[in-house]
């Protein structure tokens, strides 16, 4: 006997059939335009609500030359919760853009889910950390210093890896030749993405 969905778990979805171009490129129910900050993840988050209180499908229409990584991989955190409690299909559009910590956000669709019209961009790069930090006092406490930040980078570094593989499961590319890109900026046109299976097709 087939196992059923325990009240509040994840409820089975059966996978349909993508909307059609125009539906994608006008009716998006949630919009994501501008730099990814805490002001940008309320907005979001309004918007998401009202798509679960109407039980639709999640249309996201997604533009951005990036912003805060940690606030975009809470936005990535919230879809894949709808994705599996709503029983609802969600797709990602993207527009002109998808930069930095927007690929995170887009990499919480499916490949099969993901779009992106004929002039978008998208650029992969490594996590830009700017900090400084003073070591003064006793050299135990200055390399306890030192190793505290070393493993800051090395979770930040691990978290990275994470999106990565997020981004890639599914497609011809895998997370270490991201990761090799990425070093130096890896930019792709929406054909090479397309080429490389990370989207499911080309709209204009």
């Amino acid at each position: 006997m087939p196992s059923k969905a325990t009240p509040g778990g994840p409820k089975p979805k059966s996978r349909t059939a993508a909307p059609s171009d125009e539906k994608l490129l006008v009716g998006s129910n949630v919009q994501i335009n501008g730099r990814i900050d805490d002001q940008l993840f309320l907005n979001f988050m309004k918007q998401l609500g009202g798509v679960r209180a109407n039980d639709e499908d999640l249309i996201l229409e997604l533009m951005t030359q990036g912003g805060d990584a940690d606030t975009a991989r809470r936005i990535a955190l919230e879809i894949r919760i709808f994705q599996t409690y709503s029983g609802k299909d969600a797709y990602a559009v993207g527009k002109t853009a998808v930069m930095s910590a927007g690929v995170t956000i887009f990499s919480a669709f499916e490949c099969a889910d993901r779009f992106l019209t004929q002039d978008a961009t998208l650029l992969v790069h490594e996590r830009h950390i700017e900090k400084t930090f003073t070591l003064q006092g006793p050299i135990k406490s200055c390399k306890q210093i030192i190793r505290e930040e070393l493993a800051a980078l090395d979770t930040a570094e691990r978290v990275q890896r994470e999106d990565f593989e997020h981004f890639v499961r599914g497609s011809d590319m895998s997370a270490e030749d991201l990761f090799e890109r990425a070093k130096d900026n890896c930019y792709l046109t929406a054909q090479e993405a397309l080429d490389l299976r990370l989207i499911a097709r080309i709209i204009n």
